[in-house]
């Protein structure tokens, strides 16, 4: 079977570099067609070939808006260029359409699945929940990651049941395998206590505010919140307590790792929401096998189910401070959240296994 996986904006190659290289490996042809991602290096190609089809001329420094306007001129000549080019394809598997409003009238005439990262759009700009519902409309299947994401996408938008599939979001196992891996810096190297990491996307769902309030009286480790921010920073490292250390900025593949083996827990206090399913970050976790503290909110209760994290309610600084204390102060409780972590990232939340799941999809539309 041919199979296209397209993401036009290289929105998460390491998403689309795990399910391209599991498609792979379960025996299909698969080709990835993307652009070159404006923040570093991206996956080397493990069993799929790479095409970087779209916004081949846009300049600008990413995320600018000289960026977003250039790639926005080439949105329409490459989307039309890519219908021609999927004839070549099976099964169009999109992972992101990046301009909903128009896209509906872009895609190409063939099978196609359109996975639903953002159930719904998490900081909403006028209209664009019904530009996103007009993309669900025009494709033929709609993959998300938890049995709570289906629920929650059809009670939004009354979609037919039989168009919404779960497939698990695997665990970035191929994080824990580079050939090269970059240290930490010394000063993060030197630190010998107990580390609680938060990482990622610095946003204003994610509970940060939170956590700063559940970290005050907490001296018996270092919390590290790491990532890119995507909103003000100077706020939060006034409102941070002591043992509180920032790292604002992108993290390459390469670097992961070594917040990830250094890290004792991770903590996702994101805030309450339903429109949100999982987390790249989570099936990070999974992958290294790190005991981690979630809000119940999204798809974390079915992770939180396997045995391999504790769930707090969302917006409350007090219960999370006490799961978190209770993890540090407790390793026999870290390895076993630690242990389910490993067995729930080679079993339910494997590639492989959402490989099997979405070909089984494919089949069925073609």
């Amino acid at each position: 079977m041919r199979v296209h996986i397209v993401d036009p904006s290289a929105f998460t190659p390491p998403y689309d570099h795990a399910l391209a290289a599991a498609l792979g490996r379960a025996g299909a042809n698969v080709e990835l067609i993307t652009s070159a991602f404006a923040y570093g290096a991206a996956p080397t190609p493990d069993g799929y070939a790479l095409r970087r089809f779209f916004y081949r001329h846009a300049r600008g420094a990413p995320g600018s808006p000289v960026r977003r306007a250039a790639k926005l001129v080439e949105h329409v000549p490459d989307m039309l260029r890519y219908r021609r080019a999927a004839r070549e394809a099976d099964v169009v598997h999109f992972q992101w359409l990046a301009v909903q409003w128009l896209d509906p009238w872009l895609l190409p005439r063939r099978p196609l699945v359109l996975t639903a990262h953002d159930l719904l759009p998490r900081e909403p700009h006028p209209g664009q929940a019904r530009a996103q519902r007009r993309c669900y409309d025009a494709v033929d299947a709609v993959v998300v990651h938890s049995e709570y994401g289906r629920r929650r996408l059809l009670e939004a938008t009354g979609l037919d049941p039989g168009k919404v599939r779960v497939i698990a979001h695997g665990a970035f196992e191929h994080l824990t395998r580079l050939p090269r891996e970059t240290p930490l810096s010394d000063e993060l190297g030197r630190v010998g206590g107990p580390v609680v990491l938060f990482f990622g996307l610095l946003r204003p769902y994610k509970g940060l505010e939170s956590l700063l309030d559940a970290w005050r009286g907490i001296s018996s480790a270092e919390l590290w919140i790491v990532g890119r921010p995507r909103m003000d920073v100077e706020r939060l490292t006034a409102r941070a307590p002591t043992g509180v250390r920032f790292v604002p900025r992108f993290i390459a593949d390469a670097e992961l790792p070594a917040y990830f083996r250094r890290a004792d827990v991770v903590v996702l206090p994101y805030s309450r929401t339903e429109r949100f399913d999982f987390s790249g970050v989570l099936a990070t976790a999974l992958a290294f096998g790190k005991p981690v503290v979630l809000s119940d909110i999204g798809g974390f209760p079915e992770v939180a189910a396997t045995g391999a994290a504790l769930l707090v309610p969302p917006d409350d600084h007090l219960a999370l401070r006490a799961a978190l204390v209770s993890l540090i102060e407790d390793r026999a409780a870290r390895e076993r959240l630690g242990a389910a972590a490993l067995a729930a990232a080679a079993g339910a939340y494997s590639w492989d296994e959402a490989a099997r799941r979405t070909l089984e999809l494919y089949r069925e539309l073609t």
